[in-house]
């Protein structure tokens, strides 16, 4: 039988373990990259490691979410420890400006048939060029710069069947957003998602990034297209044709399940607040009153969706609506100086866009957030409550076709209501300007690396007991985020500070959270589906961790948050019975015993003291992560190892 292409790729890293669906592998990464929210805490752990030098072939350090550098020092003094450090330790550094990681990468260091891990859950945006990229912790990043190998289960792999070609105003944003109605947030989870067929070759590389960057919020390992003449021609506007290779899926290729999308039949769609997955046909909120339309993020800031958004407003002679505020964001520098030299810059601020850097900005929260209980579309691709930095704001996900519209008339519009569709072509050369991506030092010796205060020690858990008691001290419902744990926004800046940035765990649902954790010594959280989803940031289990969070017990959990939990010794574990969730309030007294034992046989025994109840809860981890959560932690495990 034929290989699929995740299968080659996969199967031609493999370190160890088994091909079989559910069972962990280990697989040799070539690439990792990190961005400054998530790299200062990533670099930290790879110092405590005593590895002198990187081991991959490829570390890019990005600084693209804190490039305002707001309210005092610590953001500025963050990027002078990440340049510092990578110059040091072999890593590239990609100045604050050059652009969003997941971008750049693409067009200046993606290599198909590679694999990429990276601190970011966005980082499958690679996946458009035909690596497998993989959205991780920043401690699992650590380890594979390091030099050593990443855990995952082995996958099932989804194939999505395109034929035929998008009409006009229809994108590739609309095909992603058309998979996520169909399959949910949790849709994803376990599987790669692999595109195909012959509708594959009428999309250009950077709508296969907006499609692969945004399968993220399917809940999937990564997903990924095949590396064609498409990528070929991509790869060489951009100066590295050596750099590309054909991966194509064999004809005879196994498939655990198949799904059809005919590209001519999708039409404009768009995501409802609160979620990714709740989507609609543009034209049923047809005529809603929109206040702010932001374009630009890691899904949709290419040169591509940039110059049709420039095209769009000058051959209609269209301005932004009078009582729409609209920003754009350009991808990165090279995106930035494209359109300026091809005039379509100019016919963006004509037209009353805003200009921002490029950078993720207010997908992020980093300004830009909207007014009160406005109405925001945006070409970005989460819309969690809050996540704005407005609490009451109304964010919808759109395509830059279905944004523009909107800033056009001032409401929702099908964007097929605008007249003829601009014919924007990929250039043929890009311009090639790597100055602002620093090389490592030719010496380490002689580079110091820079320390600002903020930079706080990195926390130590301890090994795991047989025994765990303490109080439930929150109980949350499905779909928790990473944000609703630890926010972004202007809470970055404390990134490299876990005992600061501790005080915002849980602090939009219950301000006082951190206080009551460490009144009560720690405790444990009760959550339920998909607990953890969005967001790759280690802090989401490294600030509970700080705050003596010993045990998290939810319906599922989401794949990177589990992973990164057990990396900082805390135990995700699921209830057996998913009705044994309305058997635990608030404030119950839990305890754990035999917790050893449990652990090797998949079957732990909780304790509700408050109620005189037990509840079976299982967890389903594999014997590297048995070990791990004994020894406290990923660190203190591989550590170990070393010795």
């Amino acid at each position: 039988m034929g290989k699929n292409v995740t299968q080659k790729v996969l199967e031609s890293h493999m370190v160890s373990g088994e091909t079989v669906a559910g069972k962990e592998c280990k697989i040799r990464i070539d690439q990792t990259i990190t961005q400054d929210a998530t790299g200062t805490m990533a670099y930290l752990q790879f110092e405590a490691m005593g590895v002198p030098r990187v081991k991959t072939k490829l570390s890019v350090s990005y600084v693209d979410h804190n490039t305002l550098q707001y309210g005092g020092f610590e953001n500025a003094d963050d990027h002078r420890f990440l340049q510092t450090l990578a110059s040091k330790f072999g890593i590239y550094f990609s100045r604050p400006g050059n652009g969003i990681c997941h971008q750049v990468h693409l067009e200046r260091f993606g290599v198909p048939g590679q694999t990429l891990l990276g601190s970011d859950s966005h980082t499958p945006t690679s996946g458009g060029l035909g690596m497998i990229a993989i959205g991780a912790g920043g401690l699992d990043v650590a380890v594979a710069m390091g030099g050593g190998p990443f855990s995952l289960n082995y996958p099932k792999v989804t194939l999505v069947n395109l034929k035929g070609k998008l009409k006009a105003w229809v994108s590739a944003k609309d095909v992603i957003l058309e998979l996520l109605k169909r399959l949910t947030v949790k849709g994803g989870v376990g599987k790669v998602i692999e595109y195909g067929g012959p509708g594959v070759a009428s999309l250009s590389v950077p709508e296969r990034a907006t499609i692969t960057n945004m399968g993220a919020e399917l809940g999937a390992t990564t997903s990924i297209f095949p590396s064609d003449a498409v990528t070929k021609e991509f790869l060489t506007a951009q100066d590295r044709a050596g750099d590309w290779t054909e991966i194509a899926a064999d004809a005879d290729a196994h498939y655990d399940e198949t799904i059809d999308i005919d590209l001519g039949k999708v039409v404009p769609m768009i995501a409802k607040p609160h979620s990714p997955d709740a989507v609609c046909k543009v034209e049923e909120l047809e005529g809603m009153k929109v206040d702010q339309v932001c374009i630009g993020s890691c899904t949709n800031s290419s040169y591509r969706d940039l110059m049709l958004t420039s095209e769009i407003f000058k051959k209609g002679g269209f301005k932004v609506h009078p009582e729409v505020s609209m920003t754009i964001s350009p991808g990165s520098r090279q995106v930035l100086d494209m359109i300026s030299l091809n005039k379509g810059l100019s016919h963006l601020i004509e037209a009353g866009a805003r200009i921002l850097e490029s950078t993720c900005g207010p997908c992020i929260g980093n300004g830009i957030s909207p007014p009160s209980g406005a109405v925001s579309l945006r070409t970005f691709n989460r819309n969690f409550e809050g996540r704005s930095g407005t609490k009451d704001a109304k964010v919808y996900l759109v395509s830059p076709e279905v944004a523009v519209a909107a800033a056009i008339y001032g409401v929702i519009t099908d964007p097929r209501k605008l007249g003829k569709y601009p014919k924007v072509k990929m250039p043929a050369k890009f311009l090639i300007d790597d100055s602002m991506v620093v090389p490592p030092a030719k010496d380490p010796s002689k580079v110091t690396i820079s320390r600002g205060p903020n930079i706080q020690p990195l926390p130590a858990a301890a090994p795991l007991g047989d025994s765990l008691k303490g109080k439930v001290l929150i109980k949350l419902g499905n779909n928790i985020t990473t944000d609703d744990i630890t926010p972004a926004g202007t809470w970055l800046k404390y990134r490299s500070n876990v005992p600061k940035y501790s005080e915002s765990v849980f602090s939009a649902i219950d301000a006082k959270f951190h206080e009551k954790a460490k009144a009560a010594g720690g405790g444990f959280v009760i959550g339920g589906e998909n607990y953890g989803q969005g967001s790759s940031r280690e802090h989401a289990a490294l600030c509970p961790m700080y705050l003596k969070i010993k045990a998290i017990v939810a319906k599922s959990f989401a794949r990177i948050h589990k992973d990164n939990l057990i990396n900082f010794g805390i135990l995700p574990l699921t209830f057996a019975n998913p009705a044994d969730y309305d058997a635990i309030a608030a404030d119950d007294e839990l305890e754990f015993n035999n917790l050893k034992a449990g652990l090797h046989s998949d079957t732990i025994t909780l304790k509700n003291v408050t109620k005189h109840t037990e509840i079976k809860l299982k967890h389903g981890y594999s014997p590297r992560q048995v070990d791990t959560l004994l020894a406290g932690g990923t660190l203190n495990y591989t550590t170990a190892k070393g010795k």
